[in-house]
């Protein structure tokens, strides 16, 4: 479009369970598993308090699922407030004083978008879905152009997925997988917080076995959410370390499992195939699994993200993100430009470093967020 040129400007906890040795092909009939004990919860058998009148008391209906989602997206409006001030607030001063939007507008804001870490191809489907509603004269009003892009990009990051149903298999599977330095084992420790929290039995595994302090910060974690870890020691074969964590959940009866893997450049094939080694190994076990292939994404890196996003997507099938660091940048806006282009579902965003600070992505509450 002729308006796209640029313009000159002025609990209890289980201990990690110890695997034997690494096999020499995890395609051979493993080892027993070994007994992962398990934690039971202390139960309060308290009395509730029946000495007072409850007659004058008028009903309370609580709604606790509705109050717990309106705290995170007070919270995820706070701390995005570096996107916000960069992509919103610019937008505010575009149409400060102007009653209609015009070339001139539409010419600054393709600037303001793609400056938002957005990137050209999606800056441009966005400026020309705005051109073509003022052009039929359904957006005329150039103070209502803020709330046009809120509605364009909440639709751009909706991205339809199933839901998942985390005990419609013995185990569901979850491979979380990305790039050193994303924040993958803080991931997965909240994943396993929140799932324990649902009464769900959660196994974790170990599987980055190239770092030593892999191993062991998968394990505090464990400790932390009080569920199992399967581990073996620095150094052994991650495909043996994930045939042996399936035959334990198996065994275990766990409902979920959510495996480790070491950061994996997106550029190195040789890296990537290793984890496809992996993925073989949990099929061979279990024909349906993996069930998810959560991809980890720092969304600080702006569109470098978009870059591990294509890769991965090419390499493994990956099946969702999980955008961390929204809370320390200005570039929110790549978040759109990965689903406009992957189609992939965002399913978990990070803002924070607390147990609560990862919660599922709500497109309504992201777009509300940043404008």
């Amino acid at each position: 479009m002729k308006w796209f040129k640029r313009k000159d400007k002025a609990a209890p906890q289980d201990q990690p369970v110890d695997l034997p040795e690494p096999m020499a092909a995890p395609e051979d009939v493993p080892e027993p598993a070994t007994a992962v004990e398990e934690t039971i919860p202390a139960v309060d058998e308290s009395e509730p308090d029946t000495d007072r009148d409850q007659g004058d008391l008028e009903p309370v209906v609580e709604e606790p699922a509705r109050a717990e989602s309106h705290r995170f997206f007070q919270r995820l409006r706070n701390r995005m407030q570096k996107t916000r001030e960069h992509l919103s607030q610019r937008v505010d001063r575009l149409v400060l004083g102007k009653k209609q939007i015009d070339l001139d507008v539409l010419d600054d804001l393709e600037e303001v978008l793609i400056t938002s870490d957005l990137g050209v191809p999606t800056s441009r489907l966005l400026l020309q879905r705005v051109a073509d509603r003022v052009k039929r004269r359904e957006l005329d009003d150039a103070s209502r152009l803020r709330d046009e892009l809120r509605r364009q990009i909440q639709d751009l990051v909706t991205i339809p997925a199933p839901d998942w149903d985390l005990r419609r298999a013995k185990p569901f599977v979850v491979m979380v997988v990305g790039v050193n330095g994303v924040g993958k084992t803080t991931t997965i420790g909240k994943l396993a917080h929140q799932w324990k929290s649902q009464g769900l039995d959660v196994m974790l595994v170990a599987g980055d076995t190239f770092r030593a302090a892999a191993i062991e910060q998968l394990s505090l974690w464990g400790e932390r959410a009080g569920v199992p870890v399967v581990r073996q020691k620095s150094g052994s074969d991650p495909s043996a370390v994930a045939f042996d964590a399936m035959d334990a959940a198996m065994a275990r009866g766990s409902d979920v499992v959510i495996m480790d893997t070491a950061g994996r450049m997106h550029t190195k094939v040789n890296l990537m195939e290793e984890v496809k080694k992996i993925q073989r190994v949990i099929t061979k076990k279990l024909p349906e699994a993996p069930h998810e292939v959560l991809l980890v994404l720092d969304a600080t890196t702006g569109q470098n993200a978009l870059s591990q996003a294509r890769q991965f997507k090419s390499e493994l099938g990956i099946t969702g993100l999980v955008l961390t660091k929204l809370d320390g940048t200005a570039k929110g806006g790549v978040v759109a430009a990965i689903c406009q282009e992957l189609q992939v579902p965002v399913r978990f965003i990070g803002i924070g470093e607390g147990m609560d600070d990862l919660q599922p992505f709500d497109p309504e509450q992201f777009a509300g967020a940043i404008f």
